[in-house]
């Protein structure tokens, strides 16, 4: 049976993967992201099943917007995707500025907290999932990453909130691992002159030696969550990979 996903950061990487896995098995989505141009290439490849949403997440309202246009096209929501963020400022405590971790926060936590909040009605309706996209980072403090990491160890305690808060919801917090996407090459290009040089090496060496997993690997994990999660996950922090979503994977 088809379903109706709200899905962010929908242009690229894991979004993009989790938005083509959906949509190749029939299923509605409202894709949102800053870049128009490859949500406008989704809607020109399932016209019947793709509402776009293009804006900038810090922008609060986007939340009841994309619900909105979820209910007015198809009159339901079965389950919300946050797959947003940005990993600025890459920038020890003593050089940065509380304003640069507030710009931080509005896209990675409030914009989350708008669009959980406008999903909730009619996921209560639907006994729908949400699925968090959070780091490795909120459980390693990486030198520079404090703002990143910070707001996703937020982003892990709004899913075990929920998870109390709202029984009829399934609500998990997802570690993707990392990714070949350009939130690496941002880490490998833009910020390794910045960062810890054993964490920077790191990071390049993953990609040097193909050690970087595919979009599609979380990607199709979290899709298949967003449709089918178990509600007993409620409220967890997994990786991708987790014994417990074995039956997701592959």
């Amino acid at each position: 049976m088809s379903k109706v996903i709200v899905l962010t950061g929908a242009s690229r990487g894991i979004g993009l993967a989790i938005a083509h896995y959906l949509l190749q098995r029939s299923h509605k989505l409202v894709v949102v992201a800053r870049s128009e141009g490859p949500l406008r290439e989704l809607e020109k490849q399932y016209p019947s099943q793709v509402s776009v949403l293009a804006g900038d997440l810090s922008d609060l309202s986007l939340g009841q917007k994309a619900v909105d246009l979820a209910i007015e096209r198809w009159q339901s929501l079965d389950g919300l995707i946050v797959n947003h963020g940005v990993l600025d400022p890459v920038k020890k405590l003593a050089d940065t500025t509380a304003e640069e971790w507030r710009a931080t926060y509005e896209i990675n936590l409030f914009s989350a907290v708008s669009l959980v909040k406008a999903a909730i009605p009619p996921l209560r309706l639907s006994k729908g999932k949400i699925l968090l996209t959070s780091s490795g980072a909120a459980t390693n403090a990486y030198p520079t990453w404090g703002a990143y990491g910070s707001s996703k160890v937020a982003l892990n305690h709004l899913a075990m909130t929920l998870a109390n808060e709202e029984k009829d919801i399934t609500s998990i917090s997802i570690r993707p691992g990392v990714v070949d996407t350009e939130m690496q090459r941002d880490i490998r290009e833009k910020h390794e002159q910045v960062m810890d040089p054993t964490d920077a090496a790191k990071f390049a060496e993953l990609k040097k030696t193909g050690g970087l997993l595919k979009p599609e690997q979380p990607g199709h994990v979290m899709a298949k969550l967003v449709l089918d999660a178990p509600k007993d996950l409620s409220g967890k922090f997994l990786t991708w990979n987790a014994e417990e979503l074995k039956v997701f994977q592959g």
